[in-house]
Order: structure tokens, then sequence, then C-alpha cells
């Protein structure tokens, strides 16, 4: 199988190298574009694979095609290149705004969406799939299995795109913020060093990824076992419990009101 990366910013990138790191694929079966090539080329260094000009050249050598370029770039990707997706093809798209519905009214091969976690570039994290109603089972089977060797692949609805990205996609860089704030406050109200304080808190979130992982604790029973009853952790836990208020609320209702103007732009673009 033949894979295409159009677009490597962040996310594209992740994936190029998630995926040779994996040995999901060779570097000799991997096509790759960008509108800046040199950024395509430099990853290239690092992993291998195939450097093209254009985006009409990766999706004819390909048999499935990652499209990894922002949302308003999205449309003008497939409607200039819609002729080069035979319908044995699949065209993969990694942004939530686009639904697989619109995809599907201009291709003619396979869609799917698949979004990816910065936790990929780990092999680790979860990554969502939707398949699109025409999407075959062939397709669906290939693309679930390139999952599986970056991630745990988890299959949504489409209704819960956006909340499922949050928590999946958006959620690293959410919880790197609450940590960055948990170091400095420990800086700038004790006399630990910012260097210490960094790798006890870095290391103290590798040891709660494990712990979950291996399903030794659920979250209410881990705060459970270090509160105890009148101690320091549940003075903590009680600012805390006063303090964040309706902080994650507001968050996801804010994340709900871009993706909803997203969606309202992609529509325009889609003729809907």
């Amino acid at each position: 199988m033949k894979v295409g990366i159009i677009g490597t910013g962040n996310m594209g990138k992740v994936i190029i190298e998630a995926f040779i790191e994996s040995k999901a694929i060779s570097p000799s079966r991997l096509y790759m574009t960008n509108r800046t090539l040199k950024k395509a080329k430099l990853i290239q260094e690092t992993t291998g694979g195939h450097v093209l000009n254009s985006s009409e050249e990766v999706i004819k050598s390909s048999d499935i095609v990652f499209i990894c370029v922002k949302p308003h770039d999205v449309y003008r990707v497939i409607e200039e290149n819609k002729n080069c997706f035979t319908e044995d093809k699949c065209a993969v798209s990694i942004t939530s705004p686009v639904s697989l519905d619109q995809l599907q009214s201009i291709l003619p091969c396979s869609c799917a969406r698949f979004i990816p976690s910065i936790t990929n570039r780990a092999l680790s994290g979860v990554s969502l799939l939707t398949f699109g109603s025409d999407c075959t089972e062939h397709w669906k089977g290939r693309l679930t299995t390139l999952a599986e060797h970056i991630s745990t692949p988890v299959l949504i609805r489409e209704e819960v795109t956006r909340v499922a990205s949050d928590i999946v996609s958006c959620g690293p860089a959410f919880f790197s913020y609450l940590t960055q704030r948990f170091i400095n406050a420990a800086v700038e109200v004790t006399e630990i060093d910012p260097e210490t304080a960094t790798i006890l808190a870095s290391e103290m979130l590798v040891g709660l990824g494990d712990l979950l992982k291996k399903e030794i604790y659920s979250l209410p029973a881990l705060q459970e076992k270090v509160c105890v009853k009148g101690g320091v952790t549940g003075k903590g836990i009680d600012v805390m419990e006063r303090e964040l208020g309706e902080v994650f609320e507001k968050l996801f209702q804010a994340t709900q009101e871009k993706f909803a103007d997203d969606i309202t732009e992609t529509q325009s673009q889609f003729g809907v």
C-alpha cells in the first residue's frame, strides 16, 4: 500500500514520523508534498520517502491519501484534484469541520476521517476514526491497521467529532498549559527551582499515565487513595474546587463556538 501525505505542517509531520518509526509503512512507499517544498524535504532527510512537486502527483502515486492541510484549504485541494481520486483510492481528512458527506459529494472514492494526536508521535494515545457511508470494508480495515501502529484507534460518530477531538487532540496542549502553570506556581510560592519542578511534574505525569494504562486505579479511586481526610492533598483539592469554577465548561463552550464558525466557512465552500 502506498501512502500519500498532502501537507507537512505539525500534524502531517507527526503522522509521517510515526508511520515510519512504527514501521506501519516503509519510506519507499511514502509520498508527500507541501505548499513549501523545503519543509517536506527537511522531513524527508530524517524519514526518507518521496517528496513530489504537487498534490496531483501525490494522489496519483498513492493508494490512500491523508489531507493534512488547514480546514479552509481542504476544499481547494480536493476540488483541484478530484479527477485524480479514482474509485479504488481512499481520501482521509484529518480536520473536523469538513464532514464526510461533503467529501463524498465531490470525490468518487472511499472517504474517511482520521484525527491524530501529538501523543501518536510517541506511538501512544488515541486517534479518532470515522468512515464515510460509501467507504469500503477494505479501506476501513487498512486505515484501522495503520492507526493501530501508532495509537489506540477509537471509532466515533460524526456528531461527537469536536468534543472527542478536544479531549484527544487538543487535550495534550490544555494539560501541558495547566502543568506549566502548576510548575510556575510552585516556583513562585516556594524555594524550588524551575528545572527541578519541571522534572518532578513531568515524571509525575508519566507515572500517572502508567497507573491509568495498567488500570491499577480509576481517576476517582486514585484521588481517594492519595487524598487522606484532613491531609495536605485534601486542602489542595479544596482550593481547586473553589477556584476552578466552570473553567472546563467554558473551555468546551469556546471550542464548540469556534467549531460552528469553521463549519459555516466550509459549508460555504462546498456550496451547502
